[in-house]
C-alpha cells in the first residue's frame, strides 16, 4: 500500500507539471489506489467494521494479568469491568503498534481522596506509554498528571473531565516509536487524544516510557506490545474498548 501511495504521489507531481503546460484537469486525478471500504459504527462510540473489539462487557477473554501469572480478575458488572484493588494491572493478550483506540472509562461516583488519590488508573500504550486516567473534575493535581496527560510528560491542552460517576471517552491515535538496527531511537512515539470530544493531545511527541520517578527513557522494545490497564487501587471502570490497527 505504501508503495502504491508513493507512485500515486509521483504521478500527481508529474501531472501538476503537465497541467501547468496544457491546463488539462484530468492529469491530476488519481484513481488508484482506491481507499478500502470501512463501515462506521452506528454512533461515534461504536466499533467500525474493521475494528477488533477488546472488551464489550461479555467477558475478559481478551485480557490477562499484566504479570502473565493468570487470567484477568477484575469485576464484571453491567457490561463494564472495574478494577479490583490489589488484583493487579491487566493487559491485552494480543500486541499492537500503530493504532486507533477507543476507550470509555468512569471514576467512582463516591468521591474519596484528592489529587492523584482520586479515581486513578491509566492506559499504557505498548505497555510503556501511559495516558493518565484520573478524576480531574474540580480536583487539582500536577498538570502533567491529570486526565488526558501523558503521565509526567505532556500536559493536556484542556481539562475536559466529566463529573465523577459519569462515563468518559478517550479516542486515541497512536504512532509507535521506531528503532534503528542497533536499538537506538529512530523516531519518537506520537499521540493524539480526544477526551469527551475535546482535543487534548495533538500529534504530540512522547519523550519515552513514562516514569513515576526520573526522566522518560527511550528503551528498545518490540514493534508491537500489549495494552495495559492499570490497577492503582481505585475502583475505576472501563467499557466499550475497541482498536483499529493502522498500516
Amino acid at each position: 500500500m505504501k508503495k502504491q501511495l508513493y507512485v500515486a504521489f509521483a504521478v500527481l507531481c508529474a501531472g501538476h507539471s503537465l497541467y501547468a503546460q496544457n491546463g488539462d484537469p484530468k492529469i491530476t486525478e488519481v484513481w488508484n489506489p482506491e481507499p478500502r471500504i470501512v463501515t462506521p459504527g452506528a454512533t461515534s462510540a461504536d466499533a467500525p467494521s474493521d475494528a477488533l473489539v477488546l472488551f464489550d462487557g461479555s467477558g475478559l477473554s481478551n485480557w490477562e494479568r499484566a504479570d502473565g501469572k493468570g487470567p484477568a480478575s477484575w469485576k464484571l458488572d453491567n457490561k463494564a469491568m472495574t478494577v479490583v484493588k490489589g488484583s493487579g494491572a491487566i493487559r491485552t493478550k494480543q500486541s499492537f503498534g500503530d493504532c486507533q483506540l477507543h476507550v470509555e472509562w468512569r471514576s467512582p461516583a463516591e468521591v474519596k481522596g484528592d489529587g492523584q488519590g482520586r479515581g486513578n488508573s491509566g492506559i499504557f500504550l505498548m505497555s510503556n506509554y501511559e495516558l493518565q486516567v484520573l478524576d480531574s473534575y474540580k480536583n487539582r493535581t500536577y498538570s502533567n498528571g491529570q486526565a488526558g496527560s501523558i503521565y509526567k510528560q505532556l500536559i493536556p491542552l484542556a481539562n475536559a473531565a466529566r463529573k465523577p460517576g459519569e462515563w468518559q471517552t478517550y479516542d486515541i491515535i497512536f504512532i509507535a516509536p521506531r528503532f534503528n538496527k542497533d536499538s537506538t531511537l529512530k523516531s519518537q512515539a506520537r499521540i493524539t487524544v480526544i477526551h469527551n470530544g475535546v482535543l487534548v493531545q495533538n500529534n504530540a511527541a512522547i519523550l519515552g516510557a513514562t516514569q513515576y520517578i526520573g526522566i522518560p527513557q527511550n528503551t528498545f522494545h518490540k514493534e508491537k506490545e500489549p495494552i495495559i490497564l492499570q490497577d492503582h487501587g481505585d475502583p475505576v471502570s472501563f467499557r466499550n474498548i475497541w482498536i483499529r490497527e493502522l498500516e
